[in-house]
């Protein structure tokens, strides 16, 4: 389908990528989720705002069949503080609506899930962190003792077994809890949110050309990522022309942050499957590949390296050969390890079948990224809305059906050597210039956004900046969000030991999702 077939008025924003925006009633909110979800489109991400008027409005953005996006603000009256809920139509909203009703006290009207979700019991009731006006302070506010109502499953011999929130090792927290017979699991339900930190409040405190060091801080092992979905936002908005090498550059860092993240997750899924042999082999490169990173790009993570207008610094004759040197032994060893994995029927054994999401699954709950690309969901932001320089590279789409442990191992891999068949190429090709214009118009209000394929999947960001340069309002959105309520679905049927690996297959961000 078309924009144009769903009878709105949109209006198209000036941005890297096919982006229209309009304002919807209710009703054509409901029609349009509708249409969009009976045309096999997806929801990106949904967020509200409150307008320095005391405006509320919610915000929805779409990925059209055909690679468009269209983004739809409903802005509702402040007496009624609700909107109608789409979880029915794309159940990857449902945790989204919860967030919005804990952080600007909107409800999702007819939603059937309207428990806390970032809320975990340390807030007043009458406490909404992202609205203008202070609350909590009312007399009766109280701080509620925590009581979250878990799905609990009944029946002969079933029983739960509680995971978390605090982990052994070093991990961020979430709970799992179990339900089983024997070693079978039936249900998993997640909670997550112990990790929330105020991001969209403190996006507040910066001003815009500030902002891209806080996105790219959401989550550590995507910092290139958010920081150029950021920093693509607010040049959209100031027009600000970037320099086709910085251009380059960034691409550079996106794909080394792709491998790195890669090399680590390989070792460990061979880890959590019994083959310590694997993990350390491929943490042995991953430590490789970060201390280049320090070398060249001045930190193992490159954070802070894309900032608006370009990235922090060039990169040297001797430094793009050190780059190209080390994308030849990388594959060298990845192909060999390839191998071993391959042929190990220990490994394989564990692998295949274990944590299977069917496409049709898949499709329904809106699986996204590399573990989407596993189930057959063939999508990938730097090739279905490519913006420059992947509108030139050609990416290849890795593409499995299998939907389990195997397939995206196998995703990982041949990931990995697209991401250095890319490396190469841009440090061979990269054009002459400047890698950063500095100058831009710095008094200009408005909105827009910015989208790039992170390692886990797409990262989005909406950014509003008044006229002073300040930011009024952004909304960074992890995959991590369409992808965790998946993972309950993927163990159903496998035995408890199974879900270590089947969670590291997928390796989602706590930090990115919490906020």
């Amino acid at each position: 389908m078309n924009i144009a077939d769903l009878e709105l008025s949109v209006t198209a924003m000036p941005t890297r990528f096919p982006l229209s925006r309009g304002t919807a009633t209710a009703g054509e909110w409901e029609s349009a989720a509708l249409a969009i979800a009976e045309n096999h489109g997806r929801l990106v991400t949904i967020w509200a705002s409150q307008k320095r008027n005391g405006q509320f409005v919610v915000s929805a953005v779409y990925d059209i069949e055909n690679g468009e996006l269209l983004w739809l603000d409903l802005p509702i009256l402040k007496k009624e503080a609700k909107y109608p809920d789409i979880s029915s139509l794309f159940p990857a909203a449902t945790r989204m609506q919860r967030a919005i009703k804990d952080l600007l006290g909107i409800d999702a009207d007819g939603a059937s899930d309207k428990r806390p979700w970032l809320s975990h019991g340390a807030w007043p009731e009458d406490y909404f962190p992202l609205r203008n006006e202070n609350t909590g302070k009312e007399k009766s506010s109280q701080v509620q003792v925590d009581d979250y109502q878990f799905v609990t499953v009944a029946g002969e011999g079933v029983h739960e077994i509680a995971v978390g929130p605090v982990h052994a090792g070093i991990i961020e927290p979430g709970h799992f809890r179990f339900s089983v017979v024997g070693e079978k699991t039936l249900r998993l339900e997640e909670r997550l949110g112990y990790t929330h930190k105020g991001v969209d409040r403190a996006f507040q405190d910066f001003s815009a050309v500030e902002g891209y060091r806080l996105a790219g801080r959401m989550s550590g092992d995507s910092t290139v990522a958010y920081s150029w979905s950021y920093c693509m936002s607010l040049e959209n908005i100031w027009k600000w022309r970037v320099p086709t090498r910085a251009l380059w550059l960034r691409a550079v860092a996106l794909e080394r942050e792709r491998v790195g993240n890669h090399l680590g997750d390989l070792g460990a899924i061979g880890n959590d499957a019994g083959f310590a042999f694997g993990l350390s082999q491929f943490m042995r490169l991953r430590e490789d590949w970060l201390r280049l990173n320090k070398s060249v790009f001045g930190h193992r993570l490159m954070m802070d390296y894309v900032l608006p207008g370009g990235v922090v610094g060039d990169i040297d004759p001797e430094g793009l050969l050190q780059i190209r040197k080390q994308c030849d032994e990388i594959e060298i060893e990845v192909h060999t390890l390839q191998g071993i994995y391959d042929d190990h029927s220990g490994l394989q054994d564990r692998f295949l079948t274990a944590g299977t999401v069917p496409k049709e699954l898949a499709v329904r709950l809106g699986l996204i990224g590399l573990a989407g690309r596993a189930s057959g969901v063939a999508h990938d932001v730097r090739v279905n809305a490519a913006a420059e320089p992947y509108s030139e590279l050609a990416v290849n789409i890795s593409v499995r059906e299998g939907g389990d442990v195997a397939a995206r191992v196998d995703v990982r891999f041949d990931e990995v050597f697209e991401s250095l068949r890319l490396i190469r190429y841009l440090v061979e090709n990269l054009p002459s210039g400047s890698n950063r214009k500095e100058a831009a118009p710095r008094n200009s209000s408005g909105s827009s956004a910015g989208w790039i394929e992170g390692w886990r999947g797409g990262i989005f960001t909406a950014l509003d900046v008044d006229s002073t340069g300040q930011i009024l309002r952004c909304h960074v959105h992890d995959p991590s969000w369409q992808n965790w309520p998946v993972i309950e679905h993927a163990v159903i049927g496998d035995i408890v030991p199974d879900f270590p690996l089947i969670n590291k297959s997928f390796n989602l961000s706590y930090s990115g999702h919490d906020r």
